[in-house]
């Protein structure tokens, strides 16, 4: 334990807290390392067996989570899926939490109801239509050819290689494509979305609300999903992201800004993000995710310049308004081992990678996130079985010197069988100039 807690900067909080952190997946086991890190008490509970050994010997582990409301000080949910409506129990009975709603689980749950609550609230959407028969999907485009976007609702969507970009004029390898999916995935893809496809800078927009107003800076991220450098290969979870931290600008007031009194009325506590296709002609909302982004919380983490314990009691109980933020850009780098993409669906694969030591040939730590790991008998070794290790976090004041320190401090680390993508942050130098250009940085 003491190899991987005295080797990193912390800061540390002004009072000690008790912190219990809840997941399905072991999604915020980093958070929760930060957490016990600053000298908090945290107890950790999750719910998947496959990942109960994320964290382990790096934060205290409990079997029934609702047995701890009373201990805690403060609770953190860290996914959609129903904790929405958990989390707003517990506000209920005036318990400090961080977490959605019903609603807000809704809005990234249900892509259709995501999509309409934007058009309710003035936010220009891209046509799309929701299906549950892939025949009446396929008819649709042979119907009015095109270039569409495959876009699995429910719990389907968190498979992210299930979404699918087309890229033909007439839709044809979309047909093929829904064509296979009835074929195999008929029982797994229920309700999904065709979507119109539209060209452009990808770009998300995201904030911090801490149950009456937004939290100020903003966040604005470049996601990088495909496998491959390049752009190339199935699309993942995610292989990594730029950032940067910025005052309210264009992006934003045109699109989460407009949400805020709905999320007010919701008392909706944490992150939201919305991610966006925008153009010479307009911006045009995607998909919300109504919670911490993973790896987006990782990287974040690098550029809030306050205790994280402090920075989640602050949103929970409201006071906090604003926070101080690193200048310049963040790349978080995410390295994995098999199966990944592929989680526990080749669990042969996942068994091997499954207690893999991880040897770092210098005992620093600075910039490492936790994903699937563990800490015991004073080895770093894989948890787990979706084969995702840590995330990597680069700063500097331009992308390129961000983009130099990530990539130095990933030549520390060996894992066998690890692969990571070698051009996160590659984006920023084309996208900027269209995304200054056309006007929707300039903080406003």
């Amino acid at each position: 334990m003491s190899v991987a807690m005295n080797k990193i900067n912390i800061i540390k909080p002004t009072q000690k807290r008790k912190f219990l952190f809840v997941s399905y997946d072991a999604l915020i086991s980093d958070v929760a390392w930060q957490v016990a890190k600053e000298g908090n008490e945290v107890k950790y509970y999750i719910k998947n067996i496959d990942q109960r050994d994320s964290a382990d010997g790096l934060v205290n582990k409990v079997d029934n989570w609702e047995s701890e409301i009373d201990w805690a000080d403060i609770i953190i949910f860290d996914d959609v899926l129903g904790m929405g409506k958990l989390a707003e129990k517990l506000r209920a009975k005036n318990k400090l939490v961080v977490g959605g709603t019903a609603y807000t689980d809704r809005l990234e749950d249900d892509r259709a109801f995501g999509q309409e609550e934007l058009k309710q609230n003035g936010i220009p959407i891209i046509p799309y239509k929701n299906f549950t028969d892939f025949d009446e999907a396929i008819l649709h485009i042979k119907t009015n050819p095109g270039k569409y976007v495959i876009k699995p609702s429910g719990e389907a969507q968190n498979v992210k290689r299930f979404l699918f970009v087309g890229q033909e004029d007439d839709g044809i390898d979309c047909i093929q494509v829904l064509e296979a999916y009835k074929k195999i995935w008929s029982k797994k893809i229920k309700v999904f979305q065709i979507q119109k496809k539209v060209t452009g800078v990808e770009v998300a927009v995201g904030a911090f609300f801490n149950g009456s107003e937004y939290v100020y800076p903003i966040n604005i991220n470049f996601e990088h999903k495909k496998l491959f450098p390049g752009n190339i290969g199935p699309s993942t979870g995610e292989m990594g992201s730029s950032m940067f931290w910025s005052m309210p600008n264009r992006i934003f007031n045109t699109t989460l800004k407009k949400l805020e009194g709905v999320l007010k009325k919701q008392h909706y506590v944490g992150y939201i993000d919305l991610n966006c296709i925008v153009n010479s002609n307009g911006i045009y909302p995607l998909e919300f995710t109504a919670r911490f982004g993973y790896p987006t919380i990782h990287i974040q983490q690098e550029g809030i310049m306050m205790p994280m314990s402090e920075f989640l009691y602050g949103l929970a109980s409201g006071t906090l308004k604003k926070f101080k933020a690193k200048s310049g850009f963040q790349i978080g780098v995410r390295l994995v081992v098999p199966p990944f993409p592929y989680g526990d669906e080749i669990k042969s694969s996942a068994i091997e990678s499954r207690d893999t030591v991880v040897l770092f040939k210098k005992t620093h730590f600075d910039g490492v996130h936790i994903e699937d790991v563990k800490f015991v008998n004073n080895d770093w070794m894989v948890a787990g079985l979706k084969g995702v290790a840590y995330v990597i976090v680069g700063s500097g004041s331009t992308m390129k010197q961000a983009q130099q320190q990530v990539y130095s401090r990933i030549s520390n680390i060996l894992i066998p069988n690890m692969f990571y993508r070698d051009d996160i942050g590659e984006r920023w130098f084309e996208d900027s100039d269209k995304l200054h250009n056309w006007g929707y940085l300039r903080e406003l």
